[in-house]
């Protein structure tokens, strides 16, 4: 990657620096998306809801949920991966606290992803039993 020292970011200003902070998310997004097997497994379920959303017609109501459920869902996964690149810098020996950050993280993500399970049945099901019977 191509980094530039905390005082060079320091010295930035203005608009530049506004529009250098997108091009350092989009950066880190294609990191995870490429390196996070779970983040990619994420996006395409994001997909595949979004394509359900628009053949059952779901409301706007349920459309902010999804969306909202959605953007939760990748931005714990992102944090996540940037807990484990810290605890990964930090040390590379087994610590049980390094251990606590990783598993903590990812059960973050675990019990939101059963969240949005939750939601999208709630969406979703009625749905599909209404369309069978």
């Amino acid at each position: 990657m191509n980094m530039i020292s905390r005082d060079e970011r320091k010295k930035q200003k203005g608009i530049k620096k506004f529009f250098l902070s997108f091009t350092y998310a989009i950066k880190g997004l294609k990191y995870a998306y490429r390196n996070e097997q779970n983040l990619a497994f994420d996006i395409g379920m994001s997909i595949l809801i979004v394509i359900a959303g628009f053949l059952f017609k779901v409301s706007i109501s349920e459309w902010a949920l999804l969306a909202l459920t959605i953007g939760i869902v990748l931005s714990l996964e992102l944090i996540n991966t940037a807990i484990e690149a810290v605890v990964d810098l930090v040390t590379e020996d087994y610590h049980p606290l390094a251990k606590v950050a990783k598993d903590t993280s990812a059960a973050a993500v675990f019990i939101c992803a059963i969240a949005s399970v939750i939601v999208g049945l709630i969406i979703f099901l009625p749905k599909i039993i209404n369309l069978i019977f």
